[in-house]
């Protein structure tokens, strides 16, 4: 699928960025992959990463200065590309609420921008990143990528017959990623202290991987046909017991729910329900579009799940306990 082709990866010097490119690397003979982003720092420090682990293959890596709020500049950058990951995004939601507008610039108009590049450009297939926060939002941050997973979906219907191919893969915070819980404990625990701080000790969240989540990105590639949203089948846990896995017999400090947080990560909506395939390893929402048909678009060996299911990590049916989470937590050392 991807041999001697060209993939761009916008917001490529992040968590997902880094490990789609690893795994890339080490799975395929691609012609090249783009990283388009605007931290010149990020893309240094990547860059000499991977020379030491790819010597052979850095030179298949380009590292491009842009932002997504540059048409102009992704319109250069997407020139001959065959695939796009949109991983770019400004993610952190109180950065979001305080700076609204710059919010919309980038997860919105950004999103906006992508699709028209990709359209232009006779771009293959677009994968983007979506998040739980977009279900339901109630912070600015899933408002934004609410909308530009609207906008993904909906783009399929400008693509024409043989045009761009639009999916959106959705998926909660990835463990151990930047940004998330775990390091979060880390870095307190670090310091001696045996308490460990808990928003809420009801609070339940689903548990991915960096690995899990190219290969999903990796499916839609492979297998997408236009206005799919995929969602993986993944454990809950809650987050008392990963405290408990982190430091066992810790206190734990209920500090209350911050602004713009939910209690628990909702993947799938009962409304949504209705257009939700249940497959092997992950669901697919199909859009409900005239332009959709299930003769074309349709995935085979899916099933239409009940309607009025809801994908949510305090209902799930897969849970990790604490001591499948002390060993999650050791291979992630690995």
């Amino acid at each position: 699928m991807l041999t001697g082709k060209v993939i761009l990866i916008t917001g490529g010097t992040g968590s997902f960025g880094k490990k789609f490119t690893e795994m890339i690397l080490n799975n395929f003979d691609v012609k090249k992959i783009i990283i388009y982003s605007r931290d010149e720092f990020k893309q240094d420090v990547m860059n000499k990463e991977f020379s030491l682990k790819f010597p052979d293959k850095i030179e298949k890596i380009r590292f491009f200065i842009g932002d997504v709020r540059d048409k102009d500049r992704l319109y250069r950058a997407f020139n001959r590309v065959d695939y796009v990951i949109h991983a770019a995004a400004m993610k952190q939601v109180p950065a979001c609420e305080y700076n609204p507008f710059e919010a919309i610039k980038t997860n919105i108009n950004g999103a906006q921008n992508v699709i028209d590049a990709a359209l232009d450009r006779n771009v293959k297939k677009v994968v983007a990143l979506s998040t739980d926060k977009a279900v339901n939002p109630i912070n600015l941050y899933g408002g934004t990528k609410l909308v530009s997973d609207k906008l993904f979906v909906a783009a399929n219907s400008y693509a024409g017959v043989d045009g761009t191919v639009f999916s959106v893969v959705r998926y909660g915070n990835v463990a151990g990623s930047r940004g998330s819980v775990i390091p979060f404990f880390k870095d307190i625990l670090k310091t001696g202290c045996k308490e460990l701080p808990i928003t809420d000790i009801r609070m339940t969240r689903f548990w991915i991987t960096l690995d899990q989540g190219v290969e999903l990105v990796l499916k839609a590639l492979n297998e997408s046909k236009g206005g799919e949203t995929y969602i993986s089948k993944i454990p809950s846990f809650k987050i008392t017991d990963l405290a408990e896995a982190m430091l066992p017999e810790c206190k734990l400090k209920e500090v209350g729910i911050r602004e713009g947080e939910k209690l628990h990560e909702v993947m799938i909506t009962k409304d949504d329900s209705r257009y939700t395939y249940e497959y092997s390893e992950h669901y697919i929402i199909y859009p409900h579009f005239n332009w959709w048909n299930a003769e074309k678009h349709l995935t085979l060996q899916g099933k239409l799940i009940e309607e009025g299911f809801e994908y949510n990590s305090e209902t799930n049916t897969q849970w990790l306990e604490v001591s499948d989470l002390k060993k999650k937590l050791l291979e992630s050392e690995e």
